[in-house]
């Protein structure tokens, strides 16, 4: 497979907002970032005088670039609001932002509530309340339910309107009744009409308000109040972030699907016959030698699938054995599948560290720099096993340390073979 020509890909980039995704060799997405225009954003990052002086992380990460894809978006916050839920999907290892589960803010409106308020969430939830955005500003957005309390009179998440004898309702109990300037007493309905037209704003549908301020803030600027009309501007830059429609992505674009990419190089590497479309890999942890568990991930077409993955307690023995936990629990695993006349997986990955052997130079007298004793380096070697033949073509690959010599341990009740091969 030859590299791809990156100067020319560079060259043929749009001058528009979107997304870029930086791979490398293996196809895997390393890097999502967005840009106001993806040809400049993405041209700087192969400027050699830019890799002179970039941190170390970013020379890191230049280095790796072997490919990239863009996805166009119509605006800036979209392009943001994708960033973030490719981040979350992906988890591309240089990527620092996003990668926690926080979302961006939602505007809630619990309709089954006698009095609505607008609330803000990170989480859209099936009930009967009406979501509005996500909105990628926060500042602005909280900015916006501000002006809108003051314009509509409606409630935000602090009310705690009371309710009367008389059956109306009192919004506020304090300075704020007079301060928004509507009627403070006032029935369930009435409110409701305020929380239409709120909802109707918010949904980008009136626009009355914002020409009435833009024309405040001319009158204002004429008059050469131009502390007013700086403020109102500010109201005014905010409630049109604000109202900028963005689209929802929900499932990531076809020019993601780099895992068969992957998955092709996965097999060239281990001179597999198919693609592994289906992996488990294995680990071992513990403290100090104790409360030893196990883990299993499992990856189905190149994607974890979480509902696989198991973790194991520790039966056959007590104490710091990686490999023989590591026997146990491969054994128990597929001697389960076998006895359920289920089918293995394609691919196995183990890491089993056996104690270290450490090479020592011979005894000398040492001198003053190195009496506290030198870093000893132990030797990896790495094996491949093959199931035996009634199973299929799955492969095992173990990351393995040299043993020190020490007595054979009692057989385990776990064992399940391999036939090493060459």
């Amino acid at each position: 497979m030859s590299a791809p020509d990156l100067k020319a890909k560079v060259r043929a980039l749009p001058d528009k907002p979107g997304v870029y995704l930086m791979k490398d060799r293996l196809g895997q997405i390393i890097y999502v970032g967005k840009a106001k225009s993806l040809k400049r954003r993405v041209a700087s990052y192969f400027i050699r005088s830019r890799a002179a002086v970039a941190q170390p992380k970013i020379r890191a990460l230049i280095d790796l670039i072997y490919d990239f894809d863009i996805i166009e978006v119509r605006s800036e916050p979209e392009a943001l609001l994708l960033e973030g839920k490719l981040i979350k999907e992906w988890k591309p290892r240089y990527n620092t932002d996003f990668i926690d589960d926080k979302r961006f803010l939602l505007v809630r409106v619990d309709l089954a509530s006698e009095l609505p308020r607008f609330a803000l969430t990170r989480l859209r939830k099936e009930d009967t309340a009406r979501y509005f955005g996500p909105f990628p500003h926060s500042g602005m957005l909280r900015k916006t339910l501000a002006q809108m309390r003051r314009q509509f009179g409606v409630l935000l998440g602090d009310a705690r309107p009371q309710p009367l004898p008389d059956g109306r309702w009192q919004l506020y109990d304090d300075v704020r009744a007079d301060l928004y300037g509507h009627e403070n007493l006032l029935t369930a309905q009435a409110y409701r009409a305020r929380v239409e037209a709120a909802a109707s704003f918010l949904e980008g549908k009136s626009r009355e308000w914002l020409a009435s301020l833009r024309a405040e803030m001319q009158t204002a600027a004429a008059a050469q109040e131009y502390e007013k009309a700086a403020e109102l501007r500010d109201v005014v830059f905010a409630l049109e972030k604000t109202l900028l429609k963005t689209r929802h992505f929900e499932r990531a674009p076809d020019v993601f699907r780099t895992d068969t990419v992957a998955l092709e190089s996965l097999r060239e590497v281990l001179h597999l016959p198919a693609l592994p479309a289906r992996m488990e890999c294995f680990d071992i942890s513990h403290i100090s030698g104790t409360f030893v568990v196990a883990s299993m991930v499992h990856f189905h077409d190149g994607r974890p699938d979480k509902n696989e993955y198991r973790r194991f307690q520790i039966r056959s023995f007590i104490g710091n054995d990686d490999f023989r936990a590591m026997e146990e629990v491969v054994g128990r695993r597929y001697q389960r599948l076998t006895h359920e006349e289920k089918s293995l997986p394609d691919l196995i990955v183990s890491r089993a560290p056996r104690p270290l052997r450490f090479h020592r130079a011979p005894a000398r007298r040492r001198s003053r720099e190195d009496r506290r004793g030198r870093r000893l380096r132990p030797e990896a070697r790495r094996r491949a096993f093959r199931l035996p033949a009634s199973q299929g073509q799955q492969r095992v690959v173990s990351d393995e340390y040299s043993p020190a010599p020490a007595h054979s341990p009692a057989p385990s009740p776990y064992s399940f073979s391999f036939s090493a091969s060459s």
